[in-house]
């Protein structure tokens, strides 16, 4: 029996485990058989900086692919390469010539120009093209949908650069670059990314791939001549040293220049080994460079590539990227074979050249299921030499990040990274994505870097442009208020505080700075400021001075410096002086103080009287005379004078807070009324903005004015009601007149403005407070690099107290514009007391509560203690608590309570002095027994 289950058990194994291989031979067979040979193509150039490191990487990938049995399972991958010599028609033709050798897959080529050229080939034939280093953004997929892009596109690159040039803090930057698909495109896309973060390029300098020497040299000359320092060089590995020797020769290698490369001079510096005297050149140039992780496979194909090519080329990222394609496109042609596809190609009949029939073009034939190989490319997902291969949904590589790499000595270092998940970093991305993203500027950090010249410090990133053109500052004409800004007669020059603040400023600045004043208005009226700031926005101006107002419109436009002289709005109004009068007693306090002062006077004497009433035989008597001694009992706190004694201690606990209340508003009316006869008051129906807005009566303001869509807009005055005022005299005569013969009510100004109206106009005054913060500052074009610079300058002279010398110079003011206190008589509010009278009624409601419950036991232990005369209706005992509350409390019944209180004291007393005497004696016999 035992033999017959252990035979069971075997043939039932052997079912188990044969089962699948028949079940995977059975699928096999059902699959059409493999080819021996599969044929790719590769087009790049072969002599260039990428190509010959290309050809090597792609060759020793089919190697390892052929070597490796877990991949095509019997079939051999051949790669058939052809060389484009970078021209987008050869490019074409080495195309075509594939379609003759059953080519499935073409991996290149290497330039964005022929790229762009073959994809149409590509699109048509069905064939998918995996280019390892056309970088070109512009190449989309929904345009050329066989197009596959196993590199990162310039679109990350010109990102990475962009947020460099920001965290650097430069606003221009200047692009040289190859004028071709490759070059346009991708200073394209870096303008749009400079433009997201308020940064921009101004100037594009482009150049034929052929340029001579001679050419470079005419280009850089018309680059120094320009203001920006900060140059971002977009080539290819020829003409970008070429520039470079020539900037060298002109002097543009030196400290205070920015050079920026892309990653066509990293690709140099890893493959090839250059001479010291070209390190020289580039010195301080940072570089980009695509980044691919660290891995044991990545060092272990570095290892083999420097024993295969005996240490004389290098190996750079583009290499690593055809590498991968190889393997990207083995993976994907294994993952075909196993969905049943099969390599056939149907030739195309609608482009046979019925005519002359000379191009053959009948030969070229359609790839039957290039659409399914192209999927199993796009939905590859593996990790390479370079990191995942794996693509987003669209068509671009995932986790684009590069190395920022800084050329000093005779070497380069890298000083950080950049990665489209966290930006800048001192810390490798794939370290990054395992948090989350943070973009924030506190966490995007580098290195320190070496610049050109040998310095750590940062560039300026800018000077003022060598070609004798001065800036054009546009100044005001004022007709009014010349104290700020006016013309010297007979002259092109301008003085005033405004102006004495920009020169100071600009003797501040470690450059020098040509300008020119320009003059703006037409001397009859002031010009509208507002025109002058369009005007630098336009261009037609560089920068403005004068009593310029920082307000949030303009802001939109223009960049301001930080502000020299503290602004704001005020309302100004004619005043009267008011003598003190029969009535002045009551001024002190406003109506509701009085209202609520009285009140609370009868209140306590009140609360008083109820606590005192049953104990207190002063507070008895007739109804009138009770009536008589709560007013008098109450007012005569106010002088500390009342007779009556309180008995209680609730009655003198509300006393107590009540005469420390007295005290305080008796203290403080004194010190209002003293000061009310003896200082001269000024009153004005108008108490500021709020009650100036509440009227009806029209409001002057300066002609040309910001103030004027401030009223409007902002406060919701009519605009029928704002008059426009020229100067200082039209000022006092509109105020003067008075809104009932023509003039106006008041005048809504900036305070520099009125400070110097009221130092010759003593009948006028600031009523109300300033209601609105704001400043005075030098107007110049969005983003230009002058604004800081003057900012730090203003803010040198503020430090040194040279800013409040030049005010004090121009804005002297008389003794009658000294007084800027708010006209109103400030008298006193309940606001100020409200926390007095708080405590004082908490107080009387405790005491109330306190002595209502001692009625309430009392009420309690009368009905226990008489059981006969209880009353169980609510008015019998309410009438009964009311009598309670009456009734006068006997005497007697105090001091016997009292007597008993004493007694039972005397009696504890009496017995503690006895157990002590019991506790002495016997600690006595028991010491005489211990002698005994």
């Amino acid at each position: 029996m035992n033999l017959c289950w252990v035979v069971c058990w075997v043939i039932f194994l052997g079912v188990s485990v044969v089962s699948p291989y028949v079940a995977a031979a059975a699928t096999n067979a059902s699959l059409p058989s493999r080819p021996a040979i599969v044929n790719i193509g590769a087009i790049f150039t072969f002599d260039s900086t990428i190509g010959k490191v290309a050809k090597i990487a792609m060759e020793e990938a089919v190697k390892d692919v052929n070597a490796d049995t877990s991949i095509l399972h019997g079939s051999k991958l051949v790669l058939k390469s052809q060389n484009s010599n970078c021209n987008g028609f050869l490019g074409m033709v080495q195309a075509l010539r594939f379609m003759e050798t059953d080519v499935i897959a073409i991996i290149g080529p290497q330039s964005s120009v022929v790229a762009q050229i073959i994809s149409h080939v590509a699109n048509e034939l069905k064939v998918p093209l995996l280019s390892f280093a056309a970088t070109d953004p512009t190449i989309s997929s929904l345009q050329f949908p066989f197009f596959v892009r196993t590199t990162q596109s310039d679109f990350y690159q010109m990102a990475a650069v962009a947020e460099i040039i920001d965290y650097y803090g430069w606003k221009e930057v200047i692009a040289i670059y190859v004028d071709d698909d490759y070059g346009r495109n991708g200073v394209s896309a870096l303008d749009d990314q400079l433009a997201s973060r308020r940064c921009r390029i101004s100037y594009k300098v482009g150049f034929n791939s052929g340029v001579s020497r001679g050419e470079i040299t005419d280009l850089l000359v018309r680059v120094a001549m320009l203001q920006s320092r900060v140059i971002v060089l977009h080539v290819n590995p020829d003409s970008g040293f070429l520039i470079f020797n020539a900037a060298h020769y002109l002097g543009m290698t030196g400290n205070g220049y920015v050079w920026i490369a892309t990653d066509w001079l990293s690709a140099v510096l890893d493959s090839s080994f250059l001479p010291p005297e070209t390190m020289d050149v580039l010195q301080g140039v940072l570089v980009l460079r695509h980044h691919t992780p660290d891995s044991d496979r990545k060092r272990e194909f570095i290892s083999r590539w420097k024993k295969l090519t005996g240490g004389k080329l290098g190996l750079h990222s583009y290499g690593l990227y055809a590498y991968d394609s190889v393997w990207l496109v083995a993976r994907a042609i294994d993952k075909f074979f196993d969905q049943g596809g099969i390599i056939s190609f149907t030739n195309i009949t609608w482009l046979r050249d019925t005519e002359r029939g000379g191009l053959n073009l009948d030969a070229m034939s359609v790839f039957d299921n290039g659409s399914l190989l192209l999927n199993n490319i796009l939905h590859s997902d593996f990790i390479g030499l370079t990191g995942p291969m794996k693509f987003a949904p669209d068509k671009s590589l995932v986790q684009p990040a590069y190395d920022i790499i800084n050329v000093a000595g005779t070497g380069f270092r890298r000083v950080g990274y950049w990665s489209n998940y966290s930006g800048l970093s001192i810390v490798p991305p794939e370290t990054l994505y395992a948090k989350l993203p943070n973009r924030s500027s506190a966490n995007q950090q580098l290195s320190t870097v070496i610049w050109p010249g040998e310095t750590t410090s940062r560039p300026r990133g800018w000077v003022f442009p060598n070609n004798g053109k001065q800036l054009r500052i546009a100044v005001p004409i004022r007709v009014s208020f010349l104290e700020f800004v006016s013309p010297i007669q007979g002259t092109d020059m301008f003085k005033g505080f405004c102006i004495d603040v920009f020169t100071s400023a600009v003797n501040l600045l470690p450059y020098a700075v040509p300008y020119r004043f320009v003059p703006f208005g037409d001397g009859k009226q002031n010009p509208t400021y507002t025109e002058i700031i369009t005007l630098i926005a336009t261009g037609q101006f560089d920068g403005a001075i004068g009593d310029i107002a920082i307000i949030t419109n303009r802001t939109k436009i223009v960049d301001f410096t930080q502000p020299y002289a503290a602004s704001g709005l005020v309302v100004v109004a004619p005043f009267k002086k008011t003598n003190s009068g029969g009535w002045s007693f009551l001024q002190p306090f406003t109506p509701l103080m009085w209202a609520v002062t009285a009140s609370f006077f009868v209140f306590v004497g009140i609360v008083v009287w109820i606590l005192e009433h049953r104990i207190n035989d002063e507070f008895r008597g007739p109804p009138k005379q009770q009536f008589i001694t709560i007013l008098w009992f109450s007012l005569s706190t106010l002088f500390f004078s009342h007779r009556e004694n309180t008995m209680s201690a609730l009655g003198r606990l509300v006393l107590l807070i009540w005469l420390f209340v007295v005290l305080i508003i008796n203290s403080s009316y004194t010190a209002s009324l003293t000061s009310i006869l003896t200082v001269q008051q000024l009153s004005s129906p108008i108490s500021g903005i709020e009650s100036l807005k509440a009227s009806d009566e029209p409001i002057g303001f300066p002609v040309g004015s910001f103030i004027e869509r401030y009223l409007i807009d902002d406060i919701g005055i009519s605009k029928s009601r704002l008059v426009a005022l020229g100067s200082p005299e039209e000022f006092a005569n509109a105020l003067q007149l008075g809104p009932g013969k023509g003039g106006v009510a008041a005048i809504v100004d900036e305070r520099p403005y009125v400070e110097i109206f009221l130092s010759t106009q003593c009948t006028f005054r600031i009523v109300g407070q300033e209601f609105t913060r704001s400043g005075w500052g030098f107007a110049f074009p969005r983003d230009s690099p002058l604004t800081e610079d003057f900012s730090t300058a203003i803010l040198q002279l503020s430090e040194t107290g040279d800013l409040q010398r030049i005010h004090d110079k121009w804005m002297t003011r008389s003794m009658c514009s000294l007084d800027d206190d708010e006209i109103e008589a400030d008298r006193l509010r309940l606001k100020s007391f409200w926390g007095l009278f708080l405590i004082c009624g908490i107080a009387c409601f405790m005491a109330l509560v306190i002595y209502f419950l001692q009625i309430m036991v009392q009420l309690r232990h009368s009905d226990l203690a008489h059981p006969e005369t209880n009353v169980n209706s609510i008015s019998g005992r309410f009438q009964r608590f009311l009598s309670l509350i009456d009734e006068k409390e006997d005497p007697s019944n105090r001091d016997r309570k009292k007597r008993n209180v004493e007694e039972r004291s005397s009696e504890d007393q009496l017995e503690r002095q006895s157990k002590r005497i019991q506790t002495e004696t016997k600690a006595e016999f028991n010491s005489k027994q211990l002698t005994l």
